[in-house]
C-alpha cells in the first residue's frame, strides 16, 4: 500500500512538478474556504453570486410569488440552488474520501439539507425549487428539468458515498421516490409550483443529450435505491426507444457523449448530463451497457478538453464592474402568462444585464467555462485520458485567485482537484 501510495504521488510530482502541486493543493484549499465562507448560505443552499463579504440581495416572498425579475428566478443570486447543491455534492464527497473526516461529513449532511429543503417547500408534488426567499420557505414558481436532475444525482452520490445514517437514508429514499413518481405521473415533466405561468418547465422525456442520460439515470438510481421492478421495466424500454428525427435511441446517445447543442461551449449546463452519464456508469452492471457508458464519458472528456486553454483569457487585472443588485431588471418586468413569457423577458433582461455586469461575462466565459471542463474530464473512468489532461487541468485550477471571484461557478475546481488526487492510488 506504501509502494502504491508513493508511486500515486511520484506520477503527480512528475505531471505538476513539485511546487506546482503544492501551489494548486493551497489555490483548492483557498476555492473550498470560499465556496464555505461566501457561497454556501444558512440554508445550506449554494448561491449564484456574492459580493466579496458574503453578501448578496436575497428575493423577498413577494417578489418570489409575483415572479421579478422573471418567474424562472434567472440573473438572481438565488438561481441555481438545486443545480449546484447536487452538483457541489460530487465534490465534497470525493473530498470526504480523501480526508475521511467529520467536518466534510457534515458539509456534505448541509448540502443534502439544502436539496431536501428544496423538494419540500412547493405546494406541488415533484416540484424542485431553486433556492428559497428570505422567509426561508417561499420558492420562485419554476424549477426546470436543469434543476431536477442534479438533485436526484446529489442526494445520490450523499447515499452512494455511506455518508447517511439509516433514518436519513430512509428519509430521502422516501423524498426520491415521491419526486420520481410525481414525475411519472406528469408523463416525466418537471411540475412547477402554484401561480407559476406555466404547469411544467422542461422534460426528461426526450431523446438528446439534453434528456437521455439524465432519464436513464433517474430509472437506474430509483430501482438502485428502491428494488421495485418498475423501474427496471422503464429503464429496459428507454434505453431502445428512438428519435424519430435522429433516428438514435437514447443509448446511442449516451455512446455518442456530451453535445453542444445550443451554444459553443457551454460546458456547465452539459455537465448535468455527465454527471448523470457517470452514475449509470458506477451504477450498471451489464458490460454492454456499462462500456456505451464508458464511451461517452470518453468522448464527453476529449470534447471538453478544448475548453481547458480558456482559462488564459482570464485577465485578473481586468476587474471590470460587477452588479449585485439584480433589481434594477424590475424596470422590464411585466406579469407572465406563459411559460415562453417568462422566457422571453428573462431574455430581454439578460441583453440589458451584460451591459450594466460586464464582469459576468469575463467570469461565465474564462472562469466556468473551463472549471466545469476539467471536471468533466476528471470524471471520465480512462485513466490513461485523464492523466494526459492532468497538466492542463493543474493550469486551470492554480490560475484563478477564488477571493476574487463575484460568481460561485468555479466550484467544479475542487471536485477536479479531488478526482485528479484520487487517481494516485490507481
Amino acid at each position: 500500500m506504501m509502494i502504491r501510495k508513493v508511486a500515486g504521488v511520484a506520477w503527480l510530482l512528475m505531471v505538476l512538478g513539485g511546487v506546482a502541486w503544492a501551489e494548486v493543493d493551497a489555490k483548492m484549499a483557498s476555492a473550498h474556504q470560499q465556496m464555505w465562507s461566501r457561497f454556501v448560505d444558512e440554508y445550506g443552499l449554494v448561491g449564484d453570486y456574492t459580493d466579496m463579504e458574503g453578501k448578496f440581495p436575497r428575493p423577498t416572498p413577494e417578489e418570489c410569488v409575483a415572479g421579478k425579475p422573471n418567474a424562472l428566478a434567472w440573473w438572481t443570486p438565488t438561481e441555481n440552488g438545486a443545480m449546484f447543491n447536487g452538483t457541489y455534492m460530487d465534490a465534497i464527497c470525493q473530498r470526504w474520501r480523501l480526508t475521511q473526516s467529520v467536518e466534510d461529513k457534515e458539509k456534505a449532511q448541509r448540502l443534502m439539507r439544502g436539496l431536501m429543503l428544496l423538494a419540500s417547500v412547493g405546494k406541488t408534488k415533484g416540484f424542485i425549487a431553486r433556492n428559497v426567499a428570505t422567509d426561508g420557505k417561499t420558492p420562485y414558481t419554476m424549477g426546470s428539468n436543469d434543476q431536477t436532475a442534479p438533485w436526484f444525482f446529489g442526494l445520490w452520490r450523499y447515499l452512494e458515498t455511506g455518508l447517511a445514517d439509516e433514518s436519513e437514508r430512509e428519509e430521502i429514499v422516501a423524498k426520491m421516490v415521491e419526486v420520481a413518481e410525481a414525475l411519472e405521473a406528469s408523463d416525466w415533466r418537471m411540475p412547477c409550483n402554484e401561480g407559476a405561468p406555466s404547469p411544467y418547465r422542461g422534460t426528461f422525456a426526450g431523446i438528446g443529450w439534453e434528456f437521455s442520460p439524465r432519464f436513464l439515470f433517474v430509472l437506474k438510481v430509483m430501482h438502485e435505491l428502491t428494488g421495485d421492478q418498475k423501474w427496471v421495466d422503464y429503464y429496459g424500454k428507454a434505453l431502445q426507444e428512438f428519435s424519430p428525427l435522429s433516428g438514435k435511441t437514447r443509448l446511442e446517445v449516451c455512446r455518442i457523449g456530451m453535445l453542444f447543442e445550443h451554444e459553443k461551449r457551454h460546458s456547465w449546463t452539459c455537465a448535468s448530463g455527465v454527471i448523470c452519464l457517470r452514475g449509470l456508469w458506477e451504477l450498471e452492471k451489464d458490460p454492454a451497457l456499462k462500456s456505451a457508458y464508458a464511451e461517452g464519458l470518453v468522448a464527453s472528456a476529449k470534447l471538453a478538453s478544448a475548453s481547458l486553454p480558456l482559462y488564459a483569457e482570464f485577465k485578473p487585472e481586468e476587474n471590470k464592474t460587477f452588479l449585485a443588485d439584480w433589481r434594477v431588471l424590475n424596470q422590464w418586468w411585466k406579469p407572465q402568462h406563459s411559460e415562453q413569457e417568462a422566457v422571453d423577458l428573462a431574455i430581454l433582461q439578460v441583453k440589458e444585464l451584460g451591459k450594466l455586469s460586464p464582469r459576468r461575462h469575463q467570469e461565465f466565459t474564462w472562469v466556468r467555462e473551463p472549471a466545469y471542463a476539467a471536471w468533466i474530464v476528471t470524471m471520465c473512468p480512462d485513466a490513461d485520458l485523464v492523466k494526459q489532461q492532468a497538466g492542463a487541468i493543474q493550469k486551470v485550477l492554480g490560475h484563478y485567485d477564488y477571493a476574487k471571484l463575484y460568481y460561485s461557478q468555479f466550484f467544479p475546481v475542487e471536485a477536479a482537484w479531488y478526482r485528479l488526487k484520487a487517481l494516485e492510488g490507481k
